[in-house]
């Protein structure tokens, strides 16, 4: 009953955007303490970045801690991939409480393959691009997913600066899925702030994935907040 809950708010549709905290740039000293501060704000989902040094050039964290935040939350737990050979790991993640996995097309030579095996272990399945990759080429497996996570910074490390390009792809691909008429999600990850929210939704964005803005502000849930309730 509980999952059934949570799928229904992930794939209903709202005026207000989904806010997804990266936990890439909280403190691990506190991550009790941050994993309490998500669960008091107005954020729906926890992003959680996994990075293999090989894919992208950092290693970030893995399952031992993302089964310590599903026991310190109940709300959904968006679980990122920047990794290669992502089906070897699947059904771990799965196991350590990943409500979302997305998987990036550039490390998935079989991407349905991988889409078919995420979905199989009752999971949402999300795609993310780099900024590089032209949104054309998710055409063929939009109707397959539930998620694009599109990159709006290199892949890697947080803090970095938004690339402004990425609101033509956000409103390519917005027409794309409503050409198509389907209810996949647009993820925006990287450079997120409260100066550039606004467009980044009127683009045509669902889920905003703030890092840096969140975790390096005085009041964390205020910020939240803000972004939650955005006119745009």
């Amino acid at each position: 009953m509980y999952l059934a809950v949570k799928f229904i708010l992930l794939l209903t549709t709202t005026a207000m955007p989904i806010i997804a905290p990266s936990f890439l740039a909280c403190d691990f000293l506190k991550l009790g303490q941050e994993c309490q501060m998500v669960n008091e704000s107005e954020a729906e989902w926890l992003h959680l970045d996994v990075m293999d040094g090989r894919f992208v050039p950092n290693i970030s964290f893995g399952i031992p801690v993302i089964q310590q935040i599903r026991k310190a939350t109940r709300k959904i737990c968006d679980v990122h991939l920047m990794i290669v050979e992502p089906e070897k790991y699947t059904e771990a993640f799965k196991k350590a409480g990943a409500d979302v996995l997305s998987v990036h097309i550039e490390a998935c030579p079989h991407l349905h393959r991988n889409i078919q095996q995420i979905k199989s272990l009752d999971m949402k399945a999300g795609v993310a691009v780099n900024p590089h990759t032209p949104v054309e080429l998710l055409k063929d497996i939009l109707p397959d997913i539930d998620i694009v996570n599109l990159m709006s910074v290199n892949p890697g490390f947080g803090g970095q600066q938004f690339i402004a390009h990425t609101l033509h792809k956000i409103r390519e691909l917005r027409k794309m899925i409503d050409e198509q008429g389907l209810s996949v999600k647009i993820e925006i990850d990287g450079g997120v702030t409260l100066e550039n929210a606004s467009s980044i939704l009127k683009a045509g964005a669902d889920i905003l994935v703030v890092g840096s803005t969140v975790f390096g502000s005085d009041d964390p849930k205020a910020v939240i907040s803000q972004l939650k309730h955005l006119a745009y």
